[in-house]
């Protein structure tokens, strides 16, 4: 049987070889050709009268420079409304586009992956009062690949090219195909979001995704504690020392590129910080003789980089930045097992259910519940009867930040790991996976 199992599924891959491929999708196109790019009052002026006479919901996005600029301000700003067609916005040539925000009244707008655009937006003055999210939509409807690319052959039918998406946006003049490029990001938003949004309805999720587009309303970028820890290769610092090493360089690399407007990377890679940080050289032959100080921006700043140095090698041990970074959160989970054997097979038990959960409603983990939420409730959790202990863990998502839907649906499962923890497979709580 077995030997026929394989020849049968020989043949079959066979047959798949032979099969010819699917024809490609189509391109998308613009509709009504590429517009001017707005960089005069008098064109922006018109853009504004031709919006609010539009009707229907706004399709919006932002191109930044990231990879080329230290700051994430939007280089072009790209919208589409029915009856008033696409636009491209030059934000650098105006002082502010709040005017924009009457014109748009209460419509709502469309992004995809809000969060990356939201910021930047209300840089320039504009401000959502409504919004419909592609890619968290898709998220909650369980799309396997969320890329606007992607939906768009997906749901449209058509194939989009993305070889401009890192471009230096703040390049001028831009060039006519990148502007190309991003008049179709916005071409189709209205068809994408009509299509989402009746499949959200018909699962039942059209509530969860109205809980999340109004939590985004309101969102910023999460401030983070000692960001200098996020040098790529940081676990390769020998010691406190070095880490010492690594902050002073990060912080003067990181005052310099906002000051020039250019991404830390260009002046010295995350690389060479950490070589340098290793071997604390004493003079500038040494500092660039280490990987990675061979740059323009290695050589420009040399004494800049060997003062921080300098810094690093003379602090007092009691002063030295701590291995671990101080949290008031719960520790790393590979060390639960070891330090509370309880909390860690209340994390096991409760992520065979976050899982079951996530297959039977078809939304990843991630999106069910912050990660970070469910560890604080299980590392600590609540201390007060049986009887109130599922309305005490809702209390504290809620002021966590995580939605209702997210409460209804999590606070059963945590309570429950809180009174019935895996005791017998605690042990496995010290492989963390992504998302848990």
């Amino acid at each position: 049987m077995a030997e026929e199992t394989t020849a049968e599924s020989s043949a079959g891959a066979a047959d798949a070889a032979s099969a010819p491929e699917a024809p490609p999708a189509p391109l998308l196109t613009l509709r009504d050709g590429l517009p001017p790019i707005v960089e005069t009052p008098e064109a922006l002026a018109a853009v504004i009268e031709k919006v609010a006479a539009g009707t229907g919901p706004i399709g919006l996005d932002a191109e930044r420079a990231s990879g080329y600029r230290y700051s994430a301000r939007a280089y072009l700003i790209q919208l589409r409304r029915e009856g008033a067609g696409t636009a491209l916005i030059d934000p650098i040539a105006f002082d502010d586009l709040t005017e924009l925000n009457e014109a748009f009244g209460g419509a709502e707008w469309i992004l995809h992956a809000a969060s990356q655009d939201i910021p930047c937006l209300r840089e320039v003055g504009l401000v959502p009062t409504a919004l419909f999210d592609t890619e968290l939509a898709a998220r909650l409807l369980g799309y396997p690949r969320v890329g606007l690319a992607t939906l768009v052959e997906t749901i449209v039918g058509k194939s989009m090219r993305k070889e401009h998406s890192a471009a230096d946006w703040s390049k001028r003049p831009l060039p006519t195909p990148w502007l190309e490029y991003a008049a179709l990001d916005v071409e189709v938003l209205t068809e994408l979001r009509d299509v989402l949004g009746a499949e959200l309805e018909a699962s039942g999720k059209a509530e969860w995704a109205r809980q999340e587009f109004e939590h985004l309303l309101s969102f910023e970028p999460p401030a983070r504690q000692d960001p200098w820890r996020r040098t790529s290769g940081i676990h390769k610092a020998k010691g406190r020392r070095a880490l010492a090493a690594v902050r002073e360089l990060w912080l003067v690399r990181d005052e310099l590129a906002a000051e020039q407007d250019t991404t830390p990377g260009r002046l010295i890679p995350d690389a060479a910080v950490i070589a340098a940080a290793n071997a604390l050289p004493t003079n500038g032959k040494l500092l660039l003789d280490t990987p990675g100080f061979h740059g323009r921006g290695a050589r420009r700043f040399l004494d800049t980089w060997l003062d921080a140095l300098k810094r690093a090698r003379a602090l007092p041990e009691n002063e030295l930045p701590p291995v671990a970074n101080r949290s008031d959160g719960p520790p790393q989970v590979r060390s639960w097992a070891d330090r509370d054997p309880v909390a860690a097979a209340r994390l096991v038990a409760a992520r065979k259910a976050v899982t079951a959960l996530s297959e039977e409603r078809n939304v990843p983990v991630e999106n069910l519940l912050t990660p970070d939420y469910l560890r604080r409730e299980l590392w600590t959790p609540p201390q007060v009867p049986d009887a109130e202990l599922e309305a005490a863990v809702g209390a504290e998502l809620r002021a966590f930040g995580a939605r209702e839907w997210q409460i209804d649906l999590m606070a059963p499962i945590i309570a429950e790991a809180i009174r019935n923890p895996a005791v017998d497979e605690a042990d496995e709580a010290a492989e963390e996976p992504a998302g848990a």
